[in-house]
């Protein structure tokens, strides 16, 4: 079974990627190969930033990686957050922090088409490789739902009368923009065997 170390110790992160992989790949955590610190991500685009974060574990354990970057784009804000979903609100800010600044800029806002967009950046014997995935939808006006983390309870799928945060983790899994990213970098491996 192929071993691979996931940039992150997102725990929300590696249970939806894990999921995903299943028995098809061992996935290890930052913590699992000891690996602390802030990973930079100073680059302006998610490819950037997922192949910073790549190259950042690659060189410090010579073992085969990934790193992911996602951003929510919304139409009506010129396709922000877009890279900076994450810190939106701020540096040090939390997911409630991020939503209530969406909300706020949202209001009064009649187009509320968004997409979710995950480039994943895959290390193997120094060489890096993308893959995309993205999934289409709208902002919705207020929070729905409980499950998952980030922007999934004001974010509603195209096709869909719920949120993200509204789904059973099979299902969003099976059409985000990090399943259906995930899902490509799991058939390129696949692939290799």
């Amino acid at each position: 079974m192929k071993e691979l170390i996931f940039a992150t110790n997102n725990k929300h992160k590696l249970a939806e990627v894990t999921a995903i992989l299943g028995e098809k790949v061992k996935l290890l955590s930052l913590a699992d190969v000891g690996l602390e610190g802030d990973i930079p991500e100073t680059s302006d685009t998610l490819q950037g930033n997922a192949l910073q974060k790549a190259q950042w574990v690659y060189e410090r354990t010579g073992c085969d990686c990934f790193a992911d970057d996602t951003g929510l784009e919304v139409e009506a804000l010129g396709g922000r957050p877009g890279v900076y979903s994450a810190r939106y609100a701020g540096e040090h800010c939390t997911f409630d922090d991020n939503i209530n600044k969406l909300l706020g800029e949202m209001e009064g806002q009649t187009n509320r088409k968004a997409r979710f967009r995950t480039v994943v950046c895959l290390i193997e014997n120094g060489t890096p490789q993308y893959f995309e995935g993205q999934v289409a939808g709208i902002i919705l006006a207020e929070r729905y739902g409980h499950e998952g983390f980030g922007y999934d309870p004001i974010f509603m799928p195209d096709r869909f009368a719920v949120s993200f945060a509204e789904m059973p983790a099979e299902v969003k899994n099976s059409i985000s923009h990090r399943g259906r990213a995930i899902a490509k970098l799991a058939e390129y491996l696949q692939q290799g065997k």
